[in-house]
């Protein structure tokens, strides 16, 4: 079962207010309560990446946005790594994408080489398992950027793309982060 959470709209830390311009266009498009964005602690940022604490549920991830594209959007993409240590889960992978998928469309990633099946909904995707989870981490740590591809609610196909500098350290930085909360 995939976790998702909503997000405390409490007070963030010097790091968190600092990140708050890397992230004002999630929260102007209003996915604030979709977007794993706003933690209570700021782990850093790490070129195109950030990583984030929430002692509070208690979860770590890293988070990117997708690079700026003219396509018409229904959601503001973005791709997050999360570990939430007391549920034993570490490295699930998500991606929010651009548009409303169509049902039943194939998703596909793009990354290092490889192409990657993910399964997903509505206007997010991930892996099928926790194996595909450890193999798009691996890919993440060694590869320059990750392409997700798929088709629309209107069955026209679209991709979303994320540069992955910086990736590696921010989920280094969201693992350290999570050990102290086990």
């Amino acid at each position: 079962m995939r976790q998702t959470f909503a997000v405390p709209a409490s007070a963030y830390s010097p790091v968190a207010r600092r990140a708050l311009c890397w992230i004002k266009p999630l929260l102007a498009l209003g996915t604030l309560a979709a977007a794993p964005v706003l933690a209570r602690d700021g782990l850093g940022i790490f070129s195109d990446w950030a990583a984030f604490r929430d002692p509070a549920e208690p979860r770590c991830y890293a988070i990117a946005k997708a690079q700026p594209s003219t396509m018409q959007r229904d959601y503001q993409p973005y791709a997050d790594v999360a570990w939430w240590p007391r549920k034993q889960i570490r490295g699930q992978v998500h991606f929010r994408l651009s548009r409303k998928l169509q049902p039943g469309a194939a998703i596909t990633l793009s990354i290092g080489g490889q192409r990657i099946a993910l399964t997903g909904g509505g206007g997010d995707a991930w892996a099928a398992d926790k194996r595909g989870d450890a193999a798009i981490v691996a890919a993440m740590r060694s590869a320059r950027e990750m392409t997700v591809s798929a088709r629309d609610a209107s069955g026209r196909g679209f991709s979303n793309t994320w540069s992955l500098a910086g990736a590696a350290t921010a989920m280094d930085a969201a693992t350290v982060g999570c050990a102290q909360l086990s």
